[in-house]
């Protein structure tokens, strides 16, 4: 058996992978897919705590396109990862894993205010700790959501599931030539303007020296083979 490399985890999930291929909503069977490469971690001892965006439901930014303030639409799009944030944790439970859900917006009844200690108590205990609702507050992405709660639970590692196999040079599904780093350094990303994670989310993860690895979610097994040390994705340490 491998022993994993990390111990403490954040992972951050897009919300539009969830809708699969269509245009809005969950998409079952990709719900239940990223719960099974939780659990296949999970199962290793791995503690788990998971950002799950909204756009797949409501983007705050897109809402002032229809008419709605940018506050209020970046509101609605906390609550969109508060509702795709339950459903993991019901595909979660539903697998056998105990899985909390926090909130930058408290909803009683369905979850309780996110706090440092509370989600460490968590994870502690071997509880997925899925964190929704954002930073709690209006004009901050859910990327920057991620990287303020990696540093609030001490996370060795930030993960970026996204659907490329790690950062490039270019856009890859545009240029054929684009080439893939297998490392970079905070600076090296920022000299390149590279399009790791918005500039807020990055600067707080280099600030508090908090490692990105931003991989492709969409093979299965590539979240686990990580975490035992193998070669997948870029590092930003």
């Amino acid at each position: 058996m491998e022993i994993m490399k990390y111990k403490r985890i954040l992972l951050k999930l897009s919300g539009e992978s969830l809708a699969g291929k269509q245009d809005y909503g969950v998409d079952g069977s990709i719900l239940h897919y990223f719960a099974d490469e939780i659990k296949s971690i999970h199962s290793e001892s791995v503690q788990v705590a998971v950002v799950l965006g909204g756009g797949n439901i409501f983007r705050g930014l897109s809402g002032t396109e229809k008419g709605v303030s940018r506050v209020q639409g970046d509101y609605m799009g906390m609550m969109a990862t508060v509702i795709n944030s339950l459903a993991l944790q019901d595909a979660l439970i539903q697998k056998g894993i105990k899985a909390t859900v926090l909130s930058g917006l408290e909803i009683i009844p369905l979850c309780k205010k996110m706090s440092s200690s509370a989600a460490i108590g968590k994870l502690e205990k071997g509880q997925v700790v899925i964190i929704a609702g954002g930073t709690g507050n209006p004009f901050f992405t859910t990327d920057s959501a991620a990287a303020l709660r990696a540093v609030e639970v001490k996370a060795d590692l930030l993960l970026k599931g996204t659907r490329v196999d790690g950062i490039y040079d270019a856009d890859p599904e545009k240029n054929s030539n684009a080439k893939k780093f297998d490392s970079l350094s905070y600076d090296e990303a920022l000299d390149k303007e590279l399009k790791v994670m918005d500039m807020t989310a990055f600067t707080l993860c280099k600030e508090n020296k908090m490692p990105i690895v931003v991989f492709d979610m969409n093979v299965s097994g590539n979240l686990k083979a990580l975490l035992e040390g193998n070669n997948i994705g870029t590092i930003v340490n």
